[in-house]
C-alpha cells in the first residue's frame, strides 16, 4: 500500500494523464506540455535531486507519448485527417532531430532545460492566446529541404522540452496553409518520431546522481505506469472533440497555461543564476 504522503502524488499523476490525453487528442500538443512542468514539481517529493528533476521530467514525458501519440494518431488516420504525404516527407529528418536533441538535453545543465522549456512556452502562449490565425509563412508546407530543416527543428526542440511535437507544429503547419484539423491530425504523428528515439536515448542515458528505485537511465517506471494508461484512453475523446468543437476558447484557455508555466520555468531558470 502506499504511504498518505503519496497518494496526492499518484492522484496527481494519474489526473495529468487524462488531461495530457484529452489536449493530445485535442490539440496535436502530445501532453508533454502538462506532463512536463506537473512531473518536475512533484518529483520533489520523490526523493529526486533539484539537478536532475528537469532530466526525470522530460525523459519519462517523452516515454508516456509513445502510447498517446499512438492512440491519437489511430484516431485522426480513421477519420482520413493525417496528411501522410507531409509526414513521409518530414519523417526521417523529425526523427533525426529528436535523436539529436535527446542527446543534447541529456547531457545539458537543469538550467539550459528550464530556459528552452519556458522561452518556447512563453512564445506558443502567446500565439494561441492571441487571435493570429491569420498569420502566414508560406501558402503550402514546404516537403523539400527547407522542408526537413523545419522539421528537424521541430523534433530536435520539442525532444529537448519533453514535448510530442504538437505544440510546435501545429503552428507551424498552420502558418504555412495546413487546415487546423489536418495540422492536429498530423503533429499526432510526429509526437510518435519524436517520442520513440527520444526515450530510447533518456534510458540509455547514464545519470551523474543517483536517481530513485525503478528509474531507468532518466525513465521513471513509476511516473510512465501511472500518467501512460491516461493518457492512452482520453487520446481518442480528444481527437473526437477537435472534430466537434471550434477551437478558440479552449485555445485561449490553453494559452493562458502555457504563459503561467513558461513564468513558473523562466522564475525557476532565473532563480538558479
Amino acid at each position: 500500500m502506499p504511504s498518505a504522503s503519496l497518494l496526492p502524488i499518484i492522484f496527481v499523476m494519474l489526473l495529468t494523464g487524462l488531461a495530457g490525453g484529452v489536449l493530445a487528442g485535442m490539440l496535436g500538443v502530445g501532453g508533454g506540455i502538462i506532463v512536463v512542468p506537473v512531473l518536475e514539481f512533484a518529483l520533489r517529493y520523490a526523493d529526486v535531486p533539484v539537478e536532475s528533476r528537469m532530466h526525470v521530467a522530460v525523459a519519462t514525458s517523452l516515454a508516456t507519448i509513445i502510447p498517446t501519440s499512438i492512440s491519437s494518431a489511430r484516431a485522426h488516420y480513421a477519420r482520413g485527417a493525417v496528411d501522410m504525404e507531409l509526414a513521409r516527407a518530414w519523417s526521417v529528418a523529425v526523427f533525426t532531430g529528436a535523436a539529436l536533441g535527446s542527446l543534447l538535453a541529456a547531457r545539458a545543465s537543469a538550467f539550459w532545460l528550464t530556459a528552452v522549456f519556458g522561452g518556447v512556452a512563453l512564445l506558443v502562449g502567446l500565439k494561441m492566446f492571441f487571435p493570429l490565425d491569420h498569420w502566414r509563412l508560406a501558402s503550402q508546407t514546404p516537403r523539400g529541404p527547407g522542408g526537413k530543416l523545419l522539421g528537424g527543428s521541430i523534433g530536435a526542440v520539442s525532444a529537448t522540452m519533453g514535448i510530442g511535437g504538437g505544440t510546435l507544429a501545429v503552428p507551424v503547419l498552420t502558418m504555412t496553409g495546413e487546415p487546423i484539423h489536418r495540422a492536429v491530425a498530423t503533429a499526432s504523428l510526429f509526437g510518435l518520431l519524436i517520442s520513440v528515439p527520444g526515450t530510447a536515448v533518456y534510458l540509455l542515458a547514464n545519470p551523474a546522481l543517483p536517481l530513485p528505485a525503478y528509474t531507468i537511465g532518466h525513465v521513471s517506471l513509476i511516473g510512465l505506469l501511472l500518467i501512460a494508461p491516461g493518457s492512452w484512453l482520453a487520446a481518442p475523446y480528444g481527437a473526437r472533440l477537435a472534430h466537434a468543437m471550434s477551437k478558440r476558447a479552449l485555445s485561449q484557455a490553453f494559452g493562458v497555461f502555457l504563459l503561467l508555466v513558461a513564468a513558473r520555468m523562466i522564475y525557476r531558470t532565473l532563480g538558479t543564476i
